[in-house]
């Protein structure tokens, strides 16, 4: 039994120092490919076993001969060993390349394309992983290359509505200057007008920055649905009036909810104008609020007819303004997109879809 322990404490000992070696070595070779790691690997391996065997050889007093033996032995098993590990570590080292190169293309703004047959686990989950992350930035791609596209197209229509009121201003301007202007009082009153829309564009055009750059607060206080949807109506019921459309909003439930007032005034004021504008003559725009599961859920149904399935995704986004691009009340395209930044700041949601005659705008907001 001591002779045992013993043989085993010598081979201990001696693939010991040939594991602390190959530890020193490898950290010297960290940086280097996956060959030379492999391989001194499997260097240690037969190194470790040579050490072990050649300390207990020595401690029995073998022959020489069968000293030989062993080392013959041992040589040749090491020989296989670092064959394995050189072959094994270059089959990694191409798949890793070809790797390489798959994630380089998506990176340039292709889209990642895993090779086939990775040798490893870990291979084959970072490639899963490359292709996920692939897939989210071409998504991403295309989100701002839509936010791109609205952008230019905010620009335009921003150029062209204050370039019309402008030239109309310079015109009256002018003709008041020269005492042309035969009723002056009504080139001022126009005057105030064209003013008044150009301010009303101009602070659209803060809020959405301050929403989209995330500098919104909100000063949140509990009130009554129905006090807000009340003074909502009251704001809109002359523009209503001056398009012959009827405001109803007898279905508002009690409802109390923690908003900031200011900025949801804003809110159902933006849908009240947008609906107004959009509905003809002798039509409708009704208001209505309930709660549901948790939640509360305000409308707004207007009678425009409709709009095309196709477009509906956009109705929120910066800049859109639906086939009436470019008539006047048709505004900046901001209103939607500012309902939108100032609902979701409120940790809500606005949705729009089509009803019978026209469409229904829903904000989505947590009860107080």
């Amino acid at each position: 039994m001591n002779d045992v322990l013993l043989i085993a404490l010598f081979a201990f000992l001696g693939a010991t120092a040939a594991g602390l070696l190959g530890a020193v070595v490898l950290r010297l070779l960290r940086h280097r490919s996956l060959v030379v790691s492999f391989s001194v690997v499997a260097g240690v391996a037969v190194t470790a076993m040579l050490a072990g065997t050649l300390t207990v050889a020595w401690a029995m007093l073998l022959s020489s001969h069968d000293l030989y033996v062993i080392t013959t032995v041992v040589a040749m098993a090491a020989l296989v060993s670092l064959a394995t590990a050189v072959l094994l570590g270059r089959w990694v080292a191409a798949r890793s390349h070809e790797l390489t190169l798959a994630a380089r293309s998506f990176g340039d703004g292709g889209t990642f394309a895993a090779p086939a047959g990775q040798p490893t686990a870990e291979l084959a989950e970072l490639a899963r992983e490359l292709a996920a992350t692939s897939a989210r930035l071409d998504s991403s791609r295309e989100r701002e290359r839509a936010l791109e596209t609205s952008r230019r197209e905010l620009v335009a229509w921003i150029s062209h509505d204050l370039r019309t009121p402008l030239a109309g201003l310079r015109a009256m301007a002018e003709a008041l200057e020269d005492g042309m202007a035969v009723d002056s009082g009504r080139y001022l009153r126009q005057i105030r007008t064209e003013v008044e829309r150009m301010n009303v564009m101009v602070g659209d055009l803060f809020e959405l920055s301050r929403i989209q750059a995330g500098s919104l607060t909100l000063s949140p206080v509990r009130i009554s649905l129905q006090d807000l949807v009340g003074d909502a109506l009251a704001g809109a019921d002359p523009l209503a009036r001056e398009h012959g459309v009827r405001l109803v909003g007898d279905r508002i439930e009690e409802v109390p909810v923690e908003v900031d007032g200011k900025e949801m005034s804003r809110v159902l004021g933006n849908l009240l104008v947008n609906a107004i504008r959009r509905t003809p003559p002798d039509g409708a725009v009704a208001v209505a609020a309930h709660r549901s599961d948790g939640w509360v859920v305000l409308s707004v149904t207007d009678g425009c007819g409709g709009i095309p399935e196709e477009d509906l995704p956009r109705v929120f986004e910066t800049g859109w303004r639906g086939s009436h691009a470019r008539t006047p009340p048709a505004g900046a395209g901001l209103g939607l997109a500012i309902v939108r930044g100032i609902v979701e700041a409120h940790a809500g949601r606005a949705e729009v879809r089509n009803v019978r005659g026209g469409c229904r705008f829903s904000v989505t907001l947590p009860t107080a």
